[in-house]
């Protein structure tokens, strides 16, 4: 007979595997009185498991309940899980890559060695077609997200693009997905300030350091401040354009991280851009579909600018 504690995880794998068991089938595979399967589930459910019996010889069956409760993978659901968040954390699907993280974090902690490797195989044999980015180890994101979730200070060696390494140490607040990239928004203790660091730069020093004190989101909001900084950051080629319509409207049409609007009045706003060449600068300001006056820019801007507008019009068949 198996002892209280591996009996329960048995029963909870039986009844995740079928949908509805009686009570004779489940003390027939678990070698025990139907006496004791009743207790089992009773333990089942001051756990947290929904565990469902229905009158007469129906039996018993595992619903939904109103929190999730731990679950029970085989070989083969644990590989296909593990693919699917790391899938889930590359991007593909918008808003689920740092949920994605944490569980795939969790995921493994207890994946035996033997199931990592499955994993890992499936990962390199897969070929991606698409732009090609700086790519980020898995392990990498793993360590900081689970950084983030336990509010644990993080050191890591650091390369700017156009710096020597250095090594920093953060308060870790939000991994950001955004235009094929990863970004951390930490607070550096170096710095005394917020920064965004790119991931693909930085190499995680383990352990983690001691908790800290969470602290209110820059700018009162995470994706507004990372789509600042990486609009006003040094770039080569920089424009702003006075667009005619309002910052609600206008906020609908440009591209989180294409530029920082600023408000003018209910009928315009200052769009300020930049880029690593002009023709990116003209495509940035001309995808936002919305009339617009050149404020500020080089002179090479308004060139492209005019050279666009012509292979536009010459683009068009002639009117009779």
């Amino acid at each position: 007979m198996l002892e209280t504690s591996a009996r329960l995880l048995r029963l909870l794998s039986l009844l995740q595997a079928h949908r509805q068991w009686t009570g004779a089938e489940l003390a027939e595979r678990l070698g025990v009185s139907s006496r004791t399967v009743r207790r089992d589930v009773d333990r089942l459910r001051e756990l947290g498991y929904p565990v469902h019996a229905a009158r007469g010889t129906a039996g018993y069956r595992l619903d939904a309940g109103a929190s999730l409760p731990p679950l029970l993978f085989d070989d083969d659901e644990a590989v296909a899980a593990a693919i699917a968040l790391r899938t889930a954390a590359n991007g593909t699907v918008a808003g689920i890559e740092e949920a994605a993280l944490r569980a795939l974090s969790k995921l493994g902690q207890v994946l035996p060695s033997r199931l990592r490797h499955r994993v890992d195989s499936l990962h390199r044999a897969v070929l991606r077609v698409g732009p090609s980015v700086p790519e980020v180890e898995p392990d990498t994101l793993t360590v900081i997200a689970d950084a983030c979730r336990r509010g644990e200070r993080l050191r890591f060696d650091h390369t700017g693009p156009r710096s020597a390494a250095t090594v920093r140490s953060v308060e870790p607040h939000r991994l950001v997905h955004f235009d094929r990239h990863w970004y951390l928004v930490a607070w550096d203790l170096d710095r005394d300030d917020w920064r965004v660091f790119r991931v693909d730069r930085l190499t995680p020093r383990p352990p983690t350091g001691p908790r800290f004190t969470p602290r209110p989101p820059p700018d009162g909001d995470v994706a507004a401040y990372l789509s600042r900084r990486l609009s006003q950051r040094a770039w080569p080629y920089r424009a702003t354009v006075a667009l005619h319509a309002s910052a609600k409207e206008a906020a609908g049409r440009v591209w989180p991280g294409t530029g920082a609007i600023e408000a003018v009045d209910e009928r315009r706003c200052l769009l300020r851009v930049g880029a690593d060449s002009v023709w990116t600068l003209q495509w940035m300001i001309t995808s936002v579909d919305l009339d617009f006056t050149l404020v500020d820019g080089p002179p090479e801007l308004v060139d492209a600018l005019r050279a666009h507008a012509e292979r536009c019009l010459r683009a068009l068949p002639r009117r009779p």
